[in-house]
Protein backbone atom coordinates (compact mmCIF):
# COMPACT_ATOMS: atom_id res chain seq x y z
CA UNK A 1 0.00 0.00 0.00
CA UNK A 2 1.18 3.77 -1.09
CA UNK A 3 2.88 5.12 2.16
CA UNK A 4 -0.04 8.11 2.31
CA UNK A 5 -0.47 9.24 5.81
CA UNK A 6 -1.74 12.81 5.29
CA UNK A 7 -5.24 13.78 4.38
CA UNK A 8 -7.17 17.20 3.31
CA UNK A 9 -10.91 17.32 3.78
CA UNK A 10 -12.69 20.08 1.66
CA UNK A 11 -16.07 21.45 3.41
CA UNK A 12 -15.98 25.17 3.10
CA UNK A 13 -19.28 25.32 1.57
CA UNK A 14 -22.55 26.44 2.45
CA UNK A 15 -24.28 22.73 1.95
CA UNK A 16 -27.33 24.49 0.92
CA UNK A 17 -28.71 21.99 -1.35
CA UNK A 18 -28.78 19.64 1.98
CA UNK A 19 -30.10 22.46 4.63
CA UNK A 20 -33.44 22.39 5.87
CA UNK A 21 -36.21 24.46 5.75
CA UNK A 22 -34.57 26.29 8.95
CA UNK A 23 -31.03 26.71 7.86
CA UNK A 24 -29.13 24.00 9.84
CA UNK A 25 -26.43 21.56 8.22
CA UNK A 26 -24.83 20.45 11.00
CA UNK A 27 -27.75 17.83 12.01
CA UNK A 28 -26.96 15.71 8.79
CA UNK A 29 -23.41 16.96 8.21
CA UNK A 30 -22.16 15.94 11.40
CA UNK A 31 -22.80 11.70 10.78
CA UNK A 32 -21.22 12.31 7.33
CA UNK A 33 -17.78 13.90 8.72
CA UNK A 34 -17.75 11.13 11.35
CA UNK A 35 -17.99 8.60 8.60
CA UNK A 36 -15.26 9.93 6.39
CA UNK A 37 -12.97 10.38 9.76
CA UNK A 38 -13.34 6.33 10.86
CA UNK A 39 -12.21 5.55 6.73
CA UNK A 40 -9.29 7.70 7.24
CA UNK A 41 -8.28 6.54 10.37
CA UNK A 42 -8.78 2.70 9.55
CA UNK A 43 -7.14 3.94 6.22
CA UNK A 44 -3.60 4.79 8.16
CA UNK A 45 -4.10 8.58 8.01
CA UNK A 46 -2.49 10.19 10.40
CA UNK A 47 -2.72 14.29 9.78
CA UNK A 48 -5.95 15.27 8.58
CA UNK A 49 -6.27 19.14 6.87
CA UNK A 50 -10.13 20.34 6.91
CA UNK A 51 -11.01 23.04 5.11
CA UNK A 52 -13.50 25.14 6.38
CA UNK A 53 -14.93 28.46 5.25
CA UNK A 54 -18.85 28.82 5.80
CA UNK A 55 -19.55 29.16 9.24
CA UNK A 56 -15.97 28.09 10.12
CA UNK A 57 -16.38 28.64 14.00
CA UNK A 58 -19.42 26.44 14.27
CA UNK A 59 -17.71 23.65 12.24
CA UNK A 60 -14.56 23.50 13.29
CA UNK A 61 -15.97 23.40 16.95
CA UNK A 62 -18.70 20.50 16.02
CA UNK A 63 -15.96 18.33 14.11
CA UNK A 64 -13.13 18.81 16.93
CA UNK A 65 -15.25 16.67 18.92
CA UNK A 66 -15.42 13.88 16.64
CA UNK A 67 -11.82 13.65 16.43
CA UNK A 68 -10.26 10.78 17.85
CA UNK A 69 -6.72 11.04 19.28
CA UNK A 70 -5.25 8.79 16.76
CA UNK A 71 -5.98 11.41 14.11
CA UNK A 72 -3.79 14.90 14.23
CA UNK A 73 -5.82 17.49 12.61
CA UNK A 74 -5.35 20.95 11.13
CA UNK A 75 -7.97 23.61 10.26
CA UNK A 76 -7.54 25.50 7.82
CA UNK A 77 -9.71 28.52 6.98
CA UNK A 78 -10.48 29.48 3.71
CA UNK A 79 -11.84 32.87 3.18
CA UNK A 80 -12.87 32.80 -0.36
CA UNK A 81 -15.45 29.84 0.39
CA UNK A 82 -17.94 31.49 -1.86
CA UNK A 83 -15.40 30.95 -4.85
CA UNK A 84 -14.89 27.20 -6.44
CA UNK A 85 -13.25 24.24 -4.91
CA UNK A 86 -10.20 24.82 -6.29
CA UNK A 87 -9.85 27.84 -4.31
CA UNK A 88 -10.58 25.67 -1.18
CA UNK A 89 -7.85 23.38 -1.86
CA UNK A 90 -5.35 25.93 -2.47
CA UNK A 91 -5.77 26.94 0.95
CA UNK A 92 -4.11 23.56 2.33
CA UNK A 93 -0.73 24.70 -0.21
CA UNK A 94 1.09 25.42 2.82
CA UNK A 95 0.13 22.74 5.20
CA UNK A 96 0.22 19.42 2.81
CA UNK A 97 4.04 18.30 3.26
CA UNK A 98 3.38 15.14 0.78
CA UNK A 99 1.40 13.14 -1.24
CA UNK A 100 -2.03 13.21 0.05
CA UNK A 101 -5.44 11.62 0.07
CA UNK A 102 -8.19 14.06 -1.03
CA UNK A 103 -11.94 14.08 -0.60
CA UNK A 104 -14.92 15.95 -0.04
CA UNK A 105 -17.29 16.39 3.47
CA UNK A 106 -20.33 15.38 1.77
CA UNK A 107 -19.11 11.99 0.55
CA UNK A 108 -19.90 8.36 1.79
CA UNK A 109 -17.76 5.38 0.30
CA UNK A 110 -16.56 2.31 1.28
CA UNK A 111 -13.49 2.14 2.90
CA UNK A 112 -12.32 -0.66 0.16
CA UNK A 113 -12.19 2.83 -2.47
CA UNK A 114 -9.35 4.24 0.09
CA UNK A 115 -7.84 0.72 0.24
CA UNK A 116 -7.81 0.63 -3.05
CA UNK A 117 -6.78 4.19 -3.98
CA UNK A 118 -3.92 4.02 -1.76
CA UNK A 119 -2.96 0.43 -2.58
CA UNK A 120 -2.61 1.71 -6.77
CA UNK A 121 -1.67 5.32 -6.24
CA UNK A 122 0.83 6.45 -8.45
CA UNK A 123 2.17 8.94 -5.99
CA UNK A 124 4.14 11.67 -8.51
CA UNK A 125 0.61 11.79 -10.55
CA UNK A 126 -3.02 12.64 -10.09
CA UNK A 127 -5.01 9.70 -9.18
CA UNK A 128 -8.48 9.70 -8.97
CA UNK A 129 -10.88 7.00 -7.98
CA UNK A 130 -13.79 6.58 -10.67
CA UNK A 131 -17.09 4.78 -11.13
CA UNK A 132 -17.76 2.66 -14.11
CA UNK A 133 -21.38 1.61 -13.21
CA UNK A 134 -23.43 4.47 -15.17
CA UNK A 135 -26.79 3.31 -14.28
CA UNK A 136 -26.03 2.98 -10.08
CA UNK A 137 -25.52 7.04 -10.53
CA UNK A 138 -28.30 9.19 -8.41
CA UNK A 139 -28.12 12.17 -10.29
CA UNK A 140 -25.52 11.62 -13.50
CA UNK A 141 -27.18 15.08 -14.69
CA UNK A 142 -25.20 16.58 -11.45
CA UNK A 143 -22.31 14.46 -11.66
CA UNK A 144 -18.79 15.08 -12.42
CA UNK A 145 -18.28 12.91 -15.56
CA UNK A 146 -14.89 11.38 -16.72
CA UNK A 147 -13.47 10.55 -20.36
CA UNK A 148 -10.77 7.46 -20.07
CA UNK A 149 -8.76 5.75 -21.65
CA UNK A 150 -7.76 2.61 -20.08
CA UNK A 151 -6.26 4.04 -17.05
CA UNK A 152 -5.54 7.68 -18.23
CA UNK A 153 -8.14 10.68 -17.74
CA UNK A 154 -8.28 12.41 -20.64
CA UNK A 155 -11.65 14.79 -20.22
CA UNK A 156 -13.05 16.01 -16.89
CA UNK A 157 -16.50 18.23 -16.26
CA UNK A 158 -20.36 18.00 -15.43
CA UNK A 159 -21.17 18.72 -19.31
CA UNK A 160 -18.94 16.43 -20.85
CA UNK A 161 -20.87 14.82 -23.75
CA UNK A 162 -18.91 11.46 -23.81
CA UNK A 163 -17.62 9.84 -21.19
CA UNK A 164 -17.17 6.89 -19.45
CA UNK A 165 -16.97 7.16 -16.13
CA UNK A 166 -18.36 9.02 -12.86
CA UNK A 167 -15.67 10.97 -10.33
CA UNK A 168 -15.91 9.24 -6.93
CA UNK A 169 -14.80 12.25 -4.70
CA UNK A 170 -11.31 10.49 -3.51
CA UNK A 171 -7.91 11.17 -4.63
CA UNK A 172 -5.02 10.71 -4.40
CA UNK A 173 -3.00 14.07 -5.36
CA UNK A 174 0.93 15.19 -5.50
CA UNK A 175 1.84 18.29 -4.34
CA UNK A 176 2.21 19.81 -7.71
CA UNK A 177 -1.28 19.87 -7.86
CA UNK A 178 -1.41 23.17 -6.27
CA UNK A 179 1.09 24.28 -8.83
CA UNK A 180 -1.51 23.25 -11.45
CA UNK A 181 -4.93 25.17 -9.87
CA UNK A 182 -2.50 28.20 -9.56
CA UNK A 183 -2.25 28.35 -13.44
CA UNK A 184 -5.51 27.83 -14.22
CA UNK A 185 -7.13 30.12 -12.31
CA UNK A 186 -8.91 33.13 -13.79
CA UNK A 187 -9.94 35.89 -12.14
CA UNK A 188 -8.81 34.64 -9.00
CA UNK A 189 -11.31 31.33 -9.32
CA UNK A 190 -10.76 27.81 -10.55
CA UNK A 191 -12.24 24.71 -10.02
CA UNK A 192 -10.79 21.17 -8.77
CA UNK A 193 -11.88 19.62 -12.31
CA UNK A 194 -10.13 22.33 -13.72
CA UNK A 195 -6.55 21.35 -12.25
CA UNK A 196 -7.50 17.77 -13.07
CA UNK A 197 -8.21 18.35 -16.56
CA UNK A 198 -4.47 20.78 -16.71
CA UNK A 199 -3.15 17.51 -15.43
CA UNK A 200 -4.42 14.88 -17.71
CA UNK A 201 -3.54 17.70 -20.44
CA UNK A 202 -0.06 16.34 -19.49
CA UNK A 203 -0.64 12.85 -19.17
CA UNK A 204 -0.38 13.27 -15.73
CA UNK A 205 -3.71 12.21 -13.96
CA UNK A 206 -4.61 8.53 -13.66
CA UNK A 207 -8.57 6.61 -13.65
CA UNK A 208 -8.66 4.22 -10.80
CA UNK A 209 -11.97 2.14 -10.96
CA UNK A 210 -13.37 1.31 -7.98
CA UNK A 211 -15.25 -1.91 -9.16
CA UNK A 212 -18.46 -2.65 -7.38
CA UNK A 213 -17.59 -0.63 -4.09
CA UNK A 214 -20.20 1.81 -3.37
CA UNK A 215 -20.43 5.56 -2.81
CA UNK A 216 -22.28 8.19 -2.63
CA UNK A 217 -22.29 11.92 -3.71
CA UNK A 218 -24.84 13.87 -0.14
CA UNK A 219 -25.75 17.27 -2.21
CA UNK A 220 -29.92 17.13 -1.30
CA UNK A 221 -32.16 15.58 1.48
CA UNK A 222 -32.66 13.39 -1.76
CA UNK A 223 -29.69 11.70 -1.88
CA UNK A 224 -28.93 11.71 2.12
CA UNK A 225 -32.18 9.51 2.39
CA UNK A 226 -30.52 7.71 -0.25
CA UNK A 227 -27.64 6.56 1.21
CA UNK A 228 -28.55 5.72 4.45
CA UNK A 229 -30.95 3.08 2.93
CA UNK A 230 -28.17 1.55 1.02
CA UNK A 231 -25.80 1.92 4.17
CA UNK A 232 -28.50 0.45 6.20
CA UNK A 233 -28.42 -2.66 3.66
CA UNK A 234 -24.93 -2.76 3.11
CA UNK A 235 -24.15 -2.93 6.78
CA UNK A 236 -26.68 -5.86 7.41
CA UNK A 237 -25.24 -7.86 4.93
CA UNK A 238 -22.07 -7.48 6.13
CA UNK A 239 -23.21 -8.39 9.64
CA UNK A 240 -25.10 -11.64 8.09
CA UNK A 241 -21.85 -12.51 6.49
CA UNK A 242 -19.89 -12.04 9.56
CA UNK A 243 -21.88 -14.20 11.58
CA UNK A 244 -22.07 -16.71 9.24
CA UNK A 245 -18.16 -16.73 9.00
CA UNK A 246 -18.16 -17.14 12.52
CA UNK A 247 -20.23 -20.15 12.34
CA UNK A 248 -18.00 -21.62 10.36
CA UNK A 249 -15.55 -21.18 12.17
CA UNK A 250 -17.30 -22.97 15.59
CA UNK A 251 -18.22 -25.60 12.84
CA UNK A 252 -14.92 -26.47 11.42
CA UNK A 253 -13.49 -26.23 15.46
CA UNK A 254 -15.87 -28.86 16.50
CA UNK A 255 -14.79 -31.09 13.92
Amino acid sequence: MTAISEAVILMAGEGSRLRGSDGTFLKPFSPLICYTIDALVHAGIKKANFIVGYQSSQMTAAVKQLIPPALESCFIENHDWQKQNGISLLAAAKHAMSPFLLTMSDHLFDQSIIELLLRNAVVDQLNLAIDRKLDSIFDVDDAMKVQTRRDRILEIGKDLAVYDAIDAGLFVCPLEIFDYLERVKRDGDCSLADGVRSMASQGKARAVDIGNAWWQDIDTPEMLARAETQLRSRLARRDIAMANAGSDRGNRAEN
